[in-house]
């Protein structure tokens, strides 16, 4: 009997759960953390900005919300395109391409009276270029950080992300109280530059993924990458535990017309929206400390189809209609189980060739934006005739259906690892 339990101990004692201090002790993680920081709070500035600056100009709210459309058709249709120059070339210098180019065109932006319809030219581009950024980026972190540094340098990121933009969002109408839509648009193009400075300064060049005398064109790595993704049965159900969050996203597109329904004479529509908007946020923050902290690696692959069904189930509470205390804590309860996108990011970072990193992430980084997209679109016209409250319940049994689908089989291909996708990599 004791000498069947020391193998299972021996590999626990083995495991080895990273801390922060650890993630945060290395140089070139922290750059990529202060540059993706920076360049992110101007980016909230910029589209609060943008809104008002929109608005300001054309008086229409059809005008400023397809503006704000267009921060995620560039995403879903130059992604999986251009997401394979972080493999054609040096990951470092791609990043800092992108800051470049993206501090000129936004610096274009805020000069005063750009024609509309140049304004959203230059919008489409600088979010265009965000998909190799981001490739890049992704490609690039588990350069740096290696094993479970890797997951918690990725909640790190998480959590200090979400406080940004709740930050940003907060803060942003004050700042363009006080400089104007202008002069917010020439911080966010200074907030790029720092960005590149941080870059050049903080982390190392590397060589590219791939020699140049093997490079294929463009297409065809759009082409490889999407059978690499798709071809493979665990690549393809963690692809789909990313796509989830259509469902638990959809509430933060209808926090408006939901509060309406909320709203007391205590607590005024605007305010119940802001702490609807904030509740999974919150939970997310949560939810990545603590499955990072105190989950250990294993265990995270196996809570992961449970959590991601907890992202959902909860919001099925809404056909109850309850009060408002009860919706918030339901949706900060969700945000937790999103943690796992953590450990979904994880196993597919493990089981894709780091030559095909680039590729791979900006082709499931285009599907998270058109799933975001398209779940809070639709949300939104099924609100018209059901009600916000009936249409997130539908989202939150569709989503728990979803969930505990991919669940089952992530367990068939959990045990079927990295090697058969590396080993069916083209070499």
């Amino acid at each position: 009997m004791r000498t069947r339990r020391l193998p299972g101990r021996h590999r626990r004692a083995e495991e080895h759960q990273a801390t922060y201090g650890e993630v945060l002790a290395i140089g070139e993680f922290r750059a990529l953390w202060y540059g993706q920081g920076l360049s992110l709070l101007g980016d909230q500035l910029a589209q609060v900005a943008l809104a008002v600056l929109v608005y300001d100009r054309t008086g229409s709210p059809l005008a400023t919300a397809a503006v704000y459309a267009l921060t995620y058709l560039p995403s879903i249709a130059g992604g999986p395109l251009l997401a394979g120059l972080a493999d054609r070339f040096a990951r470092r210098g791609v990043m800092l391409a992108c800051d470049l180019v993206r501090a000129a065109l936004v610096a274009v932006m805020a000069l005063p009276g750009m024609p509309f319809p140049v304004l959203c030219a230059l919008v489409f581009l600088v979010v265009l270029l965000g998909a190799p950024f981001s490739a890049a980026r992704a490609a690039l972190l588990p350069e740096v950080l290696e094993g479970d540094r890797y997951v918690v340098g990725t909640a790190l990121q998480n959590m200090t992300n979400q406080a940004v933009q709740m930050l940003g969002f907060a803060a942003g109408g004050a700042v363009i109280a006080t400089l104007g839509p202008y002069r917010a648009l020439a911080l966010d193009a200074a907030t790029f530059l720092g960005s590149a400075l941080i870059l050049v300064s903080g982390v190392r060049r590397r060589p590219s993924a791939v020699p140049e005398k093997d490079r294929p064109s463009m297409w065809a790595m759009t082409r490889e990458g999407a059978r690499l993704v798709f071809g493979d049965k665990g690549l393809r159900t963690l692809v789909m535990f990313a796509w989830l969050c259509g469902f638990y996203v959809l509430p933060e597109g209808l926090a408006a017309p939901y509060a309406a329904t909320l709203a007391t004479g205590t607590l005024p529509a605007p305010v119940v929206t802001g702490l609807l908007m904030a509740a999974m946020p919150t939970g997310t923050v949560l939810g990545a400390f603590l499955f990072s902290r105190f989950v250990s690696p294993s265990r995270r692959l196996r809570l992961m189809g449970w959590m991601a069904v907890l992202s959902c189930l909860p919001l099925v509470l809404s056909a109850l209609r309850p009060p408002l205390v009860v919706v918030l804590a339901a949706w900060v309860l969700s945000g937790v189980g999103g943690a796992y996108q953590l450990a979904a990011n994880a196993a597919f970072v493990q089981r894709v060739p780091a030559e095909r990193r680039g590729q791979a992430f900006g082709l499931a980084q285009s599907g998270l934006m058109a799933a975001q997209g398209a779940g809070i679109l639709v949300g939104g016209l099924a609100a018209e005739r059901l009600g916000p409250e009936l249409v997130v319940a539908l989202a939150g049994v569709m989503g728990v259906t979803c969930a505990a689908a991919l669940a089952m089989l992530w367990t068939e291909s959990r045990t079927d690892g990295p090697r058969r996708v590396r080993a069916s990599a083209p070499t």
